[in-house]
């Protein structure tokens, strides 16, 4: 009977992977059109002079006086996406551990269908964005329901086998790595077109659209609900009851809300999920910020143009995609801790390569080792975390992870480009390649606990 049962599960845990890395895809290529279309955006909405625009702006050019960035159209385009992006990063940060507590409650299916009506409603705002306010209003409705990715590494973490969990997240980090790399692709070919026209962007945002409605109905027909009813949150631990603890950040850092319960986790078990969070905080923090800097280094040193920078973006997307389907996914649970520590050790010689590359060979090998870091860390630490919790707060602890790694992502490229910019790039990667000492002295301390 237990044979059969595992064979059982067996089959269930890699229908619902099968199941997730779809859907997700579809929601990442449907993200990811408007990245190489973004400067268009910019520049298209600079002329119309919005008064939204126009206050904005203004932020970027006290940033770029402050820090001395160099007054350049594509250095410009770069921080007001990176501004925007900010943006997005810091409503994710608000959204993803209510939504995540929400679906611990009501079940993940509900919460996933509502959220991708939610992305549609934004993509369909963006392709009928006349003006900046309208735009800035699609990116805002978007970050606020861009919980997709929480919400998928809650069903897996819904699974209840070990291996099956830590295959479903590497899964989860092969369709990042594929959206992020073919639908900017997709997004550059528009971005070819013609741009004299007013709504040039519209064909992409329509495309968007039909993508997320693709992914609405996927899961509608596709996902079964994998928060079982007897594992449903009581009406005690309600997300408006634990509100508190998923907006304040202190809360988040300290997964306050994952102890509300009346069987909460042990002493031992807190202090191991805090430190996966502050590493996961501390890792996404730093790699955030050479993500965003990147492309300075590569114009200023280089001369990329935007076809370079994409076919720079298209070899690490490819290359962890690679990573993560074909090693990622076959670590052993008992092993990953230590994987997470290889891995965030390679950082510190890609961050110097690349800070100091005087050809692009030594600059690739330094994007290989950080591919290869960045394929292995978040499916990993995403997997460790996902073993903590009751079966009735799966949702909550993957929304306060997903929570930290966003507000990593808000100000880490801030921090990064004042770094360059003021101290050079080779001291940025420096600096930021000694600081990958903090979260493997907590690893090495977490390993350590562990075989004590």
């Amino acid at each position: 009977m237990a044979s059969v049962k595992g064979t059982q599960d067996g089959i269930h845990s890699s229908r619902v992977i099968g199941v997730v890395f779809l859907a997700l895809l579809l929601d990442l290529l449907g993200f990811t059109l408007i990245l190489p279309l973004l400067p268009s955006i910019l520049d298209h909405y600079s002329q119309t002079g919005d008064s939204v625009y126009g206050s904005l702006q203004s932020v970027v050019d006290w940033f770029r006086q402050a820090v001395g960035i160099p007054m350049e159209t594509k250095y410009n385009s770069v921080l007001f996406g990176g501004l925007i992006g900010s943006l997005f990063s810091l409503l994710q940060f608000l959204s993803s551990p209510i939504i995540g507590a929400a679906s611990d409650k009501l079940g993940r299916r509900p919460l996933l269908l509502l959220t991708t009506i939610g992305l549609i409603s934004s993509y369909i705002l963006w392709a009928f964005s006349h003006s900046f306010s309208i735009f800035l209003l699609s990116r805002v409705v978007g970050g606020i329901c861009k919980a997709n990715v929480s919400l998928c590494t809650a069903i897996v973490a819904d699974l209840p086998c070990p291996k099956a969990r830590n295959r479903g997240m590497a899964m989860i980090g092969v369709a990042f790595s594929l959206g992020f790399t073919l639908g900017p692709l997709m997004g550059a070919y528009f971005a070819l077109r013609p741009k004299e026209s007013e709504m040039f962007y519209q064909g992409p945002a329509l495309l968007a659209v039909l993508f997320c409605v693709a992914d609405l109905l996927f899961i509608f027909i596709m996902l079964p609900e994998t928060l079982l009813q007897d594992n449903k949150a009581s009406g005690e631990s309600s997300v408006f009851h634990q509100s508190g603890d998923l907006l304040s950040p202190v809360a988040l850092f300290h997964f306050t809300a994952v102890t509300r319960t009346e069987d909460p986790p042990s002493a031992q078990k807190m202090h191991r999920l805090k430190v996966l969070g502050l590493v996961y905080f501390a890792y996404l923090f730093l790699f955030s910020g050479l993500e965003f800097t990147l492309s300075f280094l590569t114009h200023q040193r280089f001369q990329f143009s935007s076809m370079q920078q994409g076919k720079m973006f298209f070899f690490i997307g490819i290359t962890m995609a690679t990573i993560q389907g074909g090693y990622a996914r076959r670590i052993k649970p008992g092993k990953q801790l230590r994987t997470v520590h290889l891995a965030i050790m390679c950082l510190i010689p890609a961050f110097i390569l690349v800070g100091i590359a005087w050809n692009l060979t030594v600059l690739y090998f330094g994007l290989f080792l950080y591919s290869f870091a960045a394929a292995i860390v978040v499916p990993c630490l995403s997997t460790q975390v996902s073993e903590h919790g009751s079966a009735s707060q799966k949702g909550t602890v993957m929304g306060i992870l997903r929570s930290l790694g966003a507000l990593a992502r808000a100000f880490g490229p801030i921090v990064a480009s004042s770094v360059y910019w003021l101290a050079g790039a080779e001291m940025c990667y420096i600096i930021s390649s000694a600081l990958f000492v903090a979260p493997l002295i907590l690893l090495s301390r977490l390993e350590k606990s562990k075989e004590d």
